[in-house]
């Protein structure tokens, strides 16, 4: 016999295991969240909630997001619905059910469920965008800048290829000041007068750098100049919701800093401007945000997942998270600074601040010598970070803590620099 509604119940994946849930994410005390970031004991609660290796000290955090207990147990109660259900469950259950998830996501970034398509993560809603973006004419000039996500760059010049577009790259001042970053983009769009569209990466996975997104927008939107925001680390790890870039497009990450399961993210195109993103190869209802993104089959599970993580992120509090994350990032950069013969990459204005930062040894800027650092941190003082490279003054060592980072672990890094 059918059940009513076609729901299967869920069946966990070991039999009379304890099944963390919501009820298990400790509620914030009433405190502020600059003096909730310093309550170590509450901190080392909301850790215990994350099942994280202790082989190392984990400080390359900014590659995905550890997913908190409860949201790993319904993910993989979930898969065990998706397997045992197959299409049955697949083509009468989870449409409701995928809507559910769409639904949070929208409330989460504060706009309109007709306002964004979920998909497997950033980068794809970056090539919807970046790909489909119809409105560029040969001799048009697209910008990005050295802070800019690897495979952006990539896709921005493969519509010089497609389009007959003029790329132009800029490099950001570094140290980074919040009106020299202004300056920088205003420069550029000053220079290049048939500047069409421009790349604004929220928070840059290389060095951390928080953009003044809306300052820039808003400049480029005086001028008639579209923006595609990379929010990819911004999104969970900032309080901010996408409107509050003041840009037309964005692509967005869930599975680093909400701590979704690795395969999610979305596209935003704002209301009244999807016609400006070609459907993907040809797809019909060119009103319909959903047909700018062809998945495929996609992970069922991991976006039936969505809400509950969520769910999480916002009973911990974005503004507690974001206020714990600078507290640590600031722990560690503090102190390198006054190491002789290291240089970090991190600016000192809060308003540019994210809890990813970098640094490197004095004069030693290649690939090569930042790749050895890494593997020196690991090898010799159990503390795991990542080389990154793009930025024009050259490679780097990425350090980027998490919610379940403790201080003793970041303060692990110092005692390395130091030695």
């Amino acid at each position: 016999m059918l059940r009513t509604g076609a729901l299967l119940p869920f069946v966990p994946s070991v039999a009379g295991a304890a099944v963390a849930s919501l009820a298990d994410v400790p509620a914030p005390p009433a405190l502020a969240p600059a003096a909730l970031a310093a309550d170590n004991g509450w901190w080392s609660k909301v850790g215990a909630l994350y099942d994280v290796t202790d082989e190392v000290a984990m400080l390359d955090n900014g590659y995905w997001g550890s997913m908190a207990r409860p949201v790993v147990d319904a993910y993989a109660r979930h898969v065990e619905r998706v397997n045992s259900g197959n299409a049955y469950y697949g083509r009468l259950a989870f449409p409701d059910e995928y809507g559910a998830a769409h639904r949070a996501v929208a409330e989460a970034l504060g706009v309109g469920r007709d306002e964004i398509v979920l998909t497997r993560g950033a980068t794809e809603a970056l090539h919807a965008l970046i790909g489909g973006y119809n409105r560029l004419r040969p001799g048009d000039t697209v910008l990005c800048a050295d802070l800019d996500y690897d495979n952006v760059i990539t896709t921005v010049h493969w519509l010089r290829q497609r389009r007959g577009v003029n790329v132009v790259r800029i490099d950001l001042p570094e140290p980074a000041t919040y009106q020299g970053l202004i300056d920088a983009y205003a420069q550029a769009m000053a220079q290049h007068p048939r500047l069409r569209m421009m790349i604004l990466t929220h928070v840059s996975h290389r060095n951390g750098v928080v953009l003044p997104v809306a300052e820039i927008a808003r400049m480029a939107r005086e001028r008639g100049i579209d923006v595609i925001v990379d929010t990819a680390h911004g999104f969970g790890q900032l309080d901010m919701r996408i409107p509050d870039l003041g840009a037309d497009f964005a692509a967005i990450n869930l599975h680093k800093w909400i701590g979704a399961p690795v395969g999610v993210g979305a596209v935003y195109i704002r209301r009244g401007r999807v016609r400006d993103i070609d459907p993907y190869m040809g797809e019909a209802d060119g009103d319909n945000i959903a047909t700018r993104v062809h998945t495929g089959t996609i992970n069922f599970a991991a976006y039936l997942t969505v809400p509950l993580a969520l769910q999480v992120h916002q009973r911990i509090g974005v503004a507690n998270k974001q206020a714990r994350l600078h507290r640590l990032r600031n722990r560690w950069v503090d102190a390198a600074r006054e190491i002789d013969g290291i240089d970090v990459l991190a600016s000192s204005d809060p308003r540019l601040t994210s809890a990813i930062a970098a640094f490197r040894l004095r004069g030693k800027r290649s690939v090569a010598d930042n790749v050895a650092l890494a593997k020196r941190l690991l090898q010799e003082h159990g503390v795991f970070v990542v080389m990154r490279d793009g930025l024009a003054s050259g490679a780097c060592v990425r350090v980027t803590p998490a919610i379940f980072t403790s201080e003793a672990q970041v303060d692990r890094l110092v005692t390395a620099l130091r030695g």
